[in-house]
């Protein structure tokens, strides 16, 4: 089968198309044949060595796909062959075929379709178990979010007013971008290229801050964050999309007396320690998108043998919405 391959920790210019062997299954596992595949920031973080798990070149990249399964294991019962599913996968997804465990696979209703299906596995369950499970958002609240135009950012702007929020806020690095958080239902979005997100944040909220603060971006924006968060607020930390993919930091007597709270969550750690933490999030999206309640946003398709003009786009912070490989 076709593949991209990491020859080396680098920049773009190492991800390679070769053929490799299809993936063998465990009893626990089934093998898809996929249709398309999710670009997520996490799989530049994993090119260049950054990413948890890592630890050297020669894997293939991708951490979900969108396909039809065509073998199971002997131990699986819910997953048929046929089935149309989309995964978390084990040992990469840009590829013709990828594995996955039954446990992070997820029948995909008739009427969404292969774009959508492909694009909303990671964002819509990262959206959704932020806002919901670690936020624990409450209606009449206001949410800041940044990189609001974003796969992530776009997703959680449309939960965020789908579970109670009042208001949500979000950051973007250009007019081009502000225009795509609107579209994704942001009421206010701030240029931070050009202004000052706290100051803006407490304009708006008459000085209170804002109750819940998504970051992914974490370093010198996660300290400016807590500026403006709210008595009670909550900010989750589940990303380190800086430049420098620099940490950030917090004194305790910034928290204690004011009943804030400084939350950490991640998708790939819930996928290999609580599978079962997903399944609700999975399961919810998806209804969403054959309800016609959630818009999950494609910029721009690609190729396999386009995955490097990809990460380059990505990484370029011009990239809006959700980008996927066509296989």
């Amino acid at each position: 089968m076709k593949a991209v391959i990491v020859t080396e920790l680098g920049g773009p210019e190492v991800l390679q198309v070769q053929d490799v062997e299809k993936p063998e299954i465990n009893q626990d596992e089934v093998l898809i044949k996929t249709e398309a595949v999710s670009v997520n920031f996490a799989d530049i973080k994993a090119r260049q060595g950054a990413f948890h798990g890592v630890k050297g070149a020669g894997f293939i990249p991708g951490m979900e796909c969108f396909g039809t399964v065509e073998r199971v294991g002997e131990g699986v019962t819910g997953i048929k062959v046929g089935q149309r599913v989309a995964a978390f996968t084990t040992g990469g997804s840009y590829a013709e075929y990828a594995k996955a465990n039954e446990n992070v696979t997820y029948p995909v209703p008739d009427g969404v379709d292969v774009e959508t299906a492909a694009a909303s596995l990671m964002v819509g369950v990262t959206a959704y178990n932020v806002l919901r499970n670690t936020a624990r958002i409450q209606k009449g609240e206001t949410v800041l979010i940044h990189a609001a135009a974003g796969g992530i950012g776009t997703t959680a702007c449309q939960l965020a007013k789908k579970f109670g929020a009042k208001k949500v806020i979000g950051t973007v690095s250009s007019l081009e971008k502000a225009e795509a958080a609107k579209h994704a239902g942001a009421d206010k979005v701030i240029n931070y290229k050009e202004e000052d997100f706290v100051q803006q944040t407490l304009d708006e909220t008459e000085g209170k801050g804002a109750d819940v603060i998504l970051d992914t971006i974490a370093g010198e924006n996660f300290n400016k964050s807590l500026e403006c968060l709210a008595p009670f607020g909550r900010a989750v930390i589940f990303g380190h999309a800086n430049d420098d993919s620099a940490p950030g930091t917090v004194k305790t007597n910034m928290l204690h007396a004011s009943c804030r709270s400084v939350l950490g969550y991640s998708t790939g750690t819930c996928i290999k320690e609580r599978p079962e933490a997903l399944e609700e999030a999975a399961h919810e999206i998806f209804r969403m998108l054959k309800d016609n309640e959630l818009d999950v946003y494609v910029s721009q398709t690609y190729s396999l043998d386009q995955a490097a003009e990809a990460h380059a786009h990505i990484e370029s912070r011009k990239s809006k919405g959700k980008m996927l490989l066509k296989i």
